[in-house]
């Protein structure tokens, strides 16, 4: 099996968040990026400084520490660290992905060679800062959603080049949900896969490619969605959706870069016509407007600020 295949295809928001990274990690992505990691900070020579400076049988303890508020993540991905360089130093955890914490929290403990502690110490440093920045991100946009709305917050592709996997990992633990992972486990219908497509043939359009992907993956596919931009192309969607068979349903469409009143108008031509789909909005979401977002109806609010809008967790090593 080559490695795309290792990667189980699953409703990512079902897994239980200790289960999570090892679901999406099927296929090693993270021992390769920490591997990558690890070859760019010590090169050919290794740490040169430590190396010169610290006796080789000198042991230590570190404690890696948060200098600001937010919510952890990346914890889970700390033994694949260890194991990259060596394998000599332990990671005893004093937090959990997922929670938060504040100025001074130790979010664990590093023991063993004091030269592998200092050679490692850049590396996670820079994994869990990232990590637990978008995760503290994730839970801005969670909570400025708020209670009271049927909508969930989504994340999107828009993620650091190799750290897909774990970036994912972290918005869940922000308590946002995770859209596909990629281009390999749903189906998602952009505006260029259509562009030039006359409406009138648009819903046809895209009955036969939904039939299309559910038989060359032999129904394994997640969901399959449809990105429209107007009130016009969703009801030509909807009117073809009203009367196909199972494998030409579209499961969401996205609505892409509309106005609450606009996306309030959707979500009525949708009950009325073809209730069993879900409406997603997308585009220039923000803090300020996801709320009154959720209150239009829609059942997923995706978002690409959780990631690349995120900023580091100032997370340190004390010694």
């Amino acid at each position: 099996m080559n490695a795309r295949g290792a990667r189980e295809i699953v409703d990512l928001n079902t897994v239980p968040l200790d289960q999570l990274l090892s679901t999406l990690d099927g296929d090693g992505l993270v021992r390769r990026l920490v591997e990558l990691a690890r070859d760019e900070d010590v090169g050919p020579l290794g740490d040169v400084t430590s190396l010169a400076s610290i006796d080789a049988k000198a042991e230590g303890e570190a404690t890696v520490v948060a200098r600001n508020s937010g919510v952890v993540a990346g914890l889970a991905a700390m033994p694949e660290v260890t194991r990259a360089f060596g394998g000599r130093c332990r990671f005893e955890p004093r937090s959990r992905d997922g929670g938060a914490v504040g100025p001074g929290w130790a979010l664990g403990v590093l023991t063993g060679p004091l030269r592998d502690i200092l050679a490692i110490e850049r590396t996670a440093l820079n994994l869990l800062g990232r990590l637990s920045g978008v995760a503290t991100r994730a839970a801005e946009f969670v909570a400025a959603l708020g209670t009271g709305t049927r909508a969930r917050v989504f994340d999107t592709r828009k993620t650091t080049p190799g750290m897909r996997v774990l970036e994912k990992y972290a918005v869940r633990c922000g308590g946002a949900c995770c859209h596909r992972v990629g281009l390999f486990d749903a189906v998602l219908i952009k505006d260029n896969h259509i562009a030039g497509v006359p409406l009138r043939q648009l819903g046809q359009r895209v009955a036969s490619a939904c039939r299309a992907a559910r038989e060359r993956s032999g129904g394994r596919l997640r969901f399959v969605e449809v990105e429209v931009d107007s009130l016009e192309q969703l009801r030509e969607v909807l009117s073809t959706q009203a009367r196909v068979d199972e494998t030409s349903r579209v499961d969401i469409v996205l609505l892409d870069n509309m106005t609450p009143a606009q996306l309030a108008a959707c979500v009525r031509e949708r009950d009325r016509a073809v209730p069993r789909i879900e409406l997603e909005a997308s585009g220039g979401i923000t803090l300020e407007s996801i709320r009154a977002i959720g209150q239009t109806g829609v059942e997923r609010i995706s978002t690409g600020s959780m990631t690349h809008g995120a900023t580091w967790l100032d997370i340190g090593l004390d010694m």
